[in-house]
């Protein structure tokens, strides 16, 4: 052969070891990526919740006698002071001796009533007067530095707590006054040497709407038969059973959203309360659970929600962290690296991700601060604007070539 010839094989030969290193090399694996960014990262818990009045009055018999028909119907509206009932003195009842004492009895059970209210007054007022005090103090160690912003916060949310106990002890107070005034009046009519020629009428302790009738019709009832029940729709409160783990998560002042409540948009609201005792519940699928209870305050105006009523059904949202400036990537792109030989039982396992660069996936170890149902928020690890693998499948591995999936 010629070297012509012999440059000709040697090129075909070339050609085709280079096809055939093409033809078995590895094809790149095709991946689903998604950037790293940063933003608001918070967690939350969420659960069913009911509304439920903060205050409800059941307005009862203040003595044995004939009342007259109740016209008034669920969801009519009552002011302060307006006449409920209209009873009549029984006369073969209130002309006895045992009944004159139990009208006394029960004028001394309403005097102690007022001075017990007065006492809880007296306490939510010096509850109040200390958070005044904490408050102040917090912020000017607030503006020397001494702390965290978070504490003024808290101080100021104690503080507006006590000013809704201080306000609701002294409607208590009231509540107490006018049933006083109520037993001093039926003690008056039981000394009466003709009771049953007197009609009086039973006034409403507070402004509010019907909730419940519980005797409509005329007729004779006994002392202390319940007649009605008053509630004001407009002090609303939402009530969640949360399990205990989670409460531990949601404090008092937690900021909260309330969805699917069957209006248009979020409302929000704020813890106010965590009972301190839980019960056991049983779930649908028959695991026991200790849950608790979780008071929550509505803090949208209530045009908003005025649609609402005692008793409805809504889903709440407690966040329990939030971070304004956070580093994020999809949960579906974080897996467990395999612990170390020799690793203790128990031990929280490193975090990886895997990022897409020069065209090769790249085994990335993180560090996490937390995650929620779809986001994770990487401590360090990775800069914004990186892309990271996600559902990473078995044929990923570090330095495996990778391309991007047409979506």
């Amino acid at each position: 052969m010629n070297k012509k010839t012999w440059w000709i094989v040697g090129a075909a030969g070339l050609g085709a070891v280079a096809l055939l290193a093409w033809a078995f090399a590895p094809s790149p694996v095709a991946v689903e990526v998604a950037a790293v960014t940063r933003a608001a990262f918070e967690t939350s818990v969420e659960e069913d919740g009911q509304t439920r009045l903060q205050e409800r009055y059941t307005v009862s018999a203040p003595l044995a006698g004939r009342l007259a028909r109740i016209t008034l119907r669920e969801g009519d509206v009552v002011s302060e002071g307006q006449v409920l009932a209209t009873f009549s003195p029984a006369t073969a009842a209130l002309l006895d001796e045992r009944s004159a004492r139990e009208q006394a009895s029960r004028v001394q059970t309403a005097q102690a009533q007022v001075q017990l209210t007065a006492a809880r007054v007296a306490g939510a007022q010096a509850a109040l007067a200390q958070a005044n005090s904490a408050l102040q103090r917090t912020q000017q160690l607030a503006t020397q530095g001494f702390v965290a912003p978070s504490k003024v916060d808290t101080d100021r949310l104690l503080q507006q707590a006590a000013q809704s106990d201080q306000a609701a002890a002294i409607a208590a107070r009231h509540v107490a006054e006018l049933d006083l005034q109520t037993a001093q009046v039926a003690l008056t009519l039981s000394r009466s040497p003709n009771p049953g020629s007197t009609a009086f009428g039973v006034r409403s302790p507070v402004a509010g709407r019907v909730m419940k009738l519980l005797q409509s019709s005329e007729g004779v009832v006994a002392l202390g038969s319940g007649l009605l029940e008053l509630g004001d729709t407009q002090r609303l409160e939402v009530v969640a059973d949360l399990l205990t783990t989670d409460a531990l998560q949601t404090p008092p002042g937690a900021p909260v959203r309330i969805e699917r409540w069957g209006g248009p948009g979020v409302l929000t609201g704020q813890v106010r309360r965590v009972e301190p005792g839980a019960v056991t519940k049983v779930s649908a699928l028959g695991v026991e659970e200790q849950r608790v209870k979780l008071h929550i305050t509505l803090t949208s105006p209530p045009a908003a929600w005025q649609a609402l009523g005692d008793g409805f059904r809504v889903s709440v949202r407690i966040v329990t962290q939030q971070v304004a400036d956070a580093v994020q990537v999809p949960v579906s792109a974080v897996f467990p690296l395999p612990a170390a030989p020799g690793a203790a039982a128990g031990v929280e396992p490193q975090m990886a991700v895997f990022v897409l660069a020069g065209g090769k996936a790249r085994q990335v170890p993180i560090t996490l601060g937390a995650r929620n149902g779809s986001m994770a928020w990487v401590r360090s690890g990775l800069k914004p604007d990186q892309q990271v693998i996600v559902y990473p499948g078995a044929a990923v591995a570090d330095g495996v070539k990778v391309k991007v999936r047409a979506v």
